[in-house]
């Protein structure tokens, strides 16, 4: 029906499209406006990446209104992810909390429409992908030279990052936090975490074209993005590059196995040995890892169990419709239910805050479409013959999966910077996955 109406708008407007340079050019724009997300999202607030992003949302209705032959279409998991958005409707109706919720629910909108839109122009521009993957690389390189710079500079910390009550001076890190707003090194690993893939991904690529000068740029750049992440001091992106690292080796092996498999076995043992070596040189950063595992003995761990156990409080007495969407609106309601002096601004797991804010179909409905993703995706990687497509969609899966385990631990997944580049790659996956 909706094509319907399509054609016929597009059939009315066919004179106005063939005598305007503006329409003609749409893509261009869109695609300026996309980069503009990107680039605005390393110094910008969030009011302005969103308003930026509205306007890549207000061009592609404009191109589907009247460019020929542009047409929607829906995948499986979309499905699960329109449903996703119709409970989320459902839960602001029913939220008490109605004017703090809809302030949540336009975020939701403008993420979804933006992915909605990027999926549009990449239906017919999928040789562009380089350069959405290129412009997230340049923002990941930006943020890692920032923070690894802010590492020799010692920058102080603007809030308590970490416990330092059972740690001797040397092993008391300098958690960096680059130019992101809100300033927060939590904030930066889990973009990190987001776009490094990106990164990884555009070598292999130059790799496959011969380009062999611009792969070792892009490699060299990706480690230096790799080590600001462990400067960082964000745990939960400690466990995001595992993810990254084990599914770049993981396709790796699909070209490398059969024929190259002793040097195959050979670099991933000289990873985990670098690494393993990495963690033990550095005392403050073999503290930091080792507090992933001191449970309730380090008070930011406590701190999350208790939240945790609030935040399930919360979803029990709000299990069918949710409070409504918006870290706002969580504010308001978990004071309710906080233990004393255990203030938060969110539930720190994305599933458990799905849950609480939307209710128990949402997350089914969200879990729906990840997991039909991702089985869509590793079907295509593991039959597919085109290397390029494999890289591409290969990339988003790997970025898609880190940020869905970073979130078992942290929700900074609801900022626009990350946001905006985890839909990227869901409409890069989307653009050339083929169910073969």
């Amino acid at each position: 029906m909706f094509n319907k109406i399509i054609e016929f708008t597009q059939n009315k407007t066919k004179y106005l499209y063939e005598n305007s340079l503006f329409l003609q050019h749409i893509d261009k724009l869109i695609l300026a406006s996309i980069v503009a997300v990107f680039l605005s999202s390393t110094v910008m607030s969030s009011d302005v990446i969103g308003f930026i992003a509205l306007i890549t949302v207000f061009l592609t209705f404009i191109k589907i209104i009247f460019k020929p032959d542009e047409r929607l279409d829906c995948k499986t998991f979309e499905l699960w992810l329109l449903a996703y958005f119709m409970i989320v409707i459902i839960s602001l109706a029913g939220s008490t909390l109605f004017a703090l919720s809809l302030k949540g629910f336009f975020k939701t909108f403008t993420y979804l429409a933006f992915y909605a839109s990027l999926v549009q122009y990449l239906k017919n521009n999928k040789a562009k992908t380089p350069i959405l993957l290129g412009t997230i690389g340049v923002c990941v390189s930006f943020e890692a030279v920032i923070g690894f710079m802010q590492n020799f500079a010692q920058v102080s910390e603007i809030s308590t990052w970490q416990d330092v009550s059972n740690l001797n001076p040397e092993q008391v890190m300098t958690r960096v936090y680059g130019t992101l707003k809100p300033l927060n090194p939590n904030l930066l690993g889990g973009y990190f975490v987001a776009g490094i893939p990106a990164l990884y991904g555009l070598s292999a690529y130059f790799l496959n074209k011969k380009s062999f000068k611009s792969s070792a740029v892009t490699l060299g750049l990706a480690l230096l993005s790799t080590i600001t992440l462990f400067l960082t001091g964000c745990r939960g992106s400690y466990i995001g590059m595992m993810v990254i690292m084990t599914g770049m080796f993981t396709v790796s092996a699909k070209y490398l196995w059969q024929n190259y498999k002793q040097i195959y076995l050979s670099i991933v043992g000289g990873v985990v040995a670098l690494s393993t070596f990495a963690i033990l040189l550095s005392s403050s950063l073999r503290a930091r890892v080792l507090s992933i595992f001191a449970m309730r003995q380090d008070s930011s761990n406590s701190f999350r169990f208790n939240v945790y156990q609030s935040s399930f409080e919360m979803f029990k007495d709000n299990w069918l419709l949710g409070i409504g969407v918006g870290n706002k609106n969580f504010r308001e309601i978990y004071g309710l239910y906080m233990k004393t002096g255990f203030d938060a601004l969110s539930a720190y797991n994305i599933y458990l805050e799905i849950a609480v804010e939307s209710g128990i179909f949402a997350l089914i409905a969200y879990l729906g479409f990840l997991i039909t993703l991702i089985k869509d995706a590793i079907k295509f990687i593991l039959k597919s013959t085109d290397t390029n497509a494999v890289i591409f969609v290969a990339t988003a899966l790997i970025s898609i999966c880190a940020v869905s385990i970073h979130g078992l631990v942290d929700t900074v997944f609801f900022r626009p910077q990350i946001q905006f580049v985890f839909w990227t790659m869901v409409a890069i996956a989307r653009a050339f996955i083929k169910l073969i």
